[in-house]
């Protein structure tokens, strides 16, 4: 056991910690061993992870991020990445972070401290892809130039930043367990590359993505609670940012409960709802997805027993040549619906190497889930390609309950394929059924399955569009 306060931690929120903790770890790695973090507020820069050390927050204990504006210092700079150009700057570097770790082996942050970000910036370039195709929702096309340079400045404005939480960078068997995340920064956690991973209670309020897993492998993420009103809650990606196809495989989310409440308003227990809209100009977010970066494949994944609150709903995206095949989604229960209940999404968008194809969605297996209070102007979706059908999909027991409100006029739209369009529920606009809209489907099964409105809506309950039912 390694005090911090032996290494000379202060812990009133004011002094500089970063020092003091560092070297507790740098003593813990000798042989292993656990790094205390005793009840007060220690505020850091840049905190470097060593293989076979836990980092252990006692209950009152707080690891305040640093600003570099107030406090002096600089987080550590953003590494060289030579594979950069097909993800955004937030995915492509690791060390710009609180706390981070790259190549380690058996490492850990447990108890029931919070880890607070307050210094740290949400915001960061977007890729440096030359094509510039679905770079960002179609939501966001009426934003003025100056607003989108705030939401995506120039690189040079990242130096000395501290841009994530927590960053993980090929790490084998990690454990994060018990610990809050307030204002994670652009992800309050970035795994990428990393395997045999279990992510166990956590609670995330954060003004970004919650949990952000990057073509990782056996990943188990259980009992947490996040609250993302601008962004993503539980997402999986594959992104080139590793210069090779990295899949995500074996992913198991389960009792998990993910939210688009207004920001903090989850930790202090008064689930407030006076935020309308997202960054994106779209409702806020808060739901678990697959994508949107899908250079490489998703393969045997699990989601169950979620709850999803004031959300965008479940997703599953791939617009960059990976395959989706073999997930399964049981007993999800979903409230207040900002956009689709269900999102299952192909496109060409194709930000990577030359060459790049549209990938698939194959053997999708939906049960027993159920969606109230859902938005009207968008159905659920599955929308293949031409070219490119989703594959064999299940839905079994579902009951969703819409709002109602659509028109003749909505009745008869056909929007358009988008193939390379950021994927999004709103990219077509209003759907053409209430319910569900399937187009470019082969093999979509159902049982059960419940569409329903809570007032009168001239819309169909379905729309089939060169879809094989069976």
């Amino acid at each position: 056991m390694f005090n911090i306060g032996d290494f000379g931690a202060v812990g009133d929120g004011a002094a500089l910690d970063t020092v003091a903790i560092n070297a507790a770890i740098d003593a813990a790695a000798v042989d292993g061993g656990v790094v205390v973090f005793p009840a007060g507020r220690y505020l850091s820069f840049s905190i470097r992870l060593k293989s076979h050390v836990t980092l252990h927050l006692s209950e009152g204990a707080e690891i305040i991020a640093a600003d570099p504006k107030l406090h002096g210092g600089a987080y550590d700079p953003f590494e060289p990445n030579l594979f950069d150009l097909y993800q955004d700057f937030g995915h492509s570097h690791w060390h710009n972070s609180l706390i981070w770790g790259e190549g380690l082996t058996h490492i850990a942050i447990t108890g029931a401290g919070l880890i607070n970000g307050e210094g740290l910036t949400r915001e960061g370039p977007g890729s440096q892809w030359q094509k510039q195709a679905g770079e960002f929702p179609l939501s966001m096309r009426g934003l003025s130039a100056e607003v989108m340079a705030e939401l995506a400045p120039e690189v040079s404005a990242m130096a000395g930043l501290g841009n994530k939480s927590i960053a993980l960078k090929n790490c084998q068997h990690v454990t994060l367990r018990g610990f809050t995340i307030k204002n994670g920064g652009h992800f309050a956690l970035l795994a990428t590359g990393a395997s045999d991973m279990v992510i166990d209670g956590l609670t995330i309020d954060t003004n970004r993505d919650g949990l952000d897993i990057d073509g990782c492998k056996r990943v188990r993420i259980t009992g947490c609670k996040v609250n993302t009103p601008n962004d993503d809650a539980i997402v999986l990606k594959s992104s080139f940012a590793l210069g090779e196809l990295r899949d995500c495989e074996d992913i198991h989310i389960e009792d998990c409960r993910v939210s688009g409440f207004d920001l903090g308003t989850m930790l202090d227990g008064t689930f407030g709802r006076t935020q309308e809209r997202a960054p994106d100009q779209d409702r806020v977010t808060g739901r678990i997805k697959i994508g949107t970066e899908s250079n490489g494949s998703f393969r045997r994944i699990t989601i169950r027993n979620c709850h999803f609150e004031r959300s965008r709903g479940l997703a599953l995206e791939t617009v960059d040549g990976g395959v989706i095949e073999d997930v399964v989604a049981e007993n999800l229960s979903l409230n207040e619906v900002t956009t689709a209940p269900l999102f299952l999404r192909i496109g060409a968008r194709l930000r990577g190497p030359e060459g790049t194809t549209p990938g698939t969605i194959r053997r999708v297996q939906i049960s027993d889930m159920t969606a109230t209070d859902i938005l009207p102007d968008y159905s659920a979706l599955i929308m293949g390609l031409s070219d490119h059908s989703i594959e064999d999909v299940t839905l079994t027991n579902l009951h969703f309950t819409y709002r109602g409100g659509g028109t003749a006029e909505d009745a008869a739209r056909r929007p358009d394929e988008l193939d390379s369009a950021y994927p999004e529920p709103s990219m077509f606009g209003i759907t053409p059924a209430y319910g569900l809209w399937a187009r470019h489907v082969r093999g979509l099964k159902m049982d059960n399955v419940v569409l329903e409105t809570s007032a009168s809506d001239a819309r169909p309950d379905m729309v089939l569009d060169d879809t094989q039912t069976l």
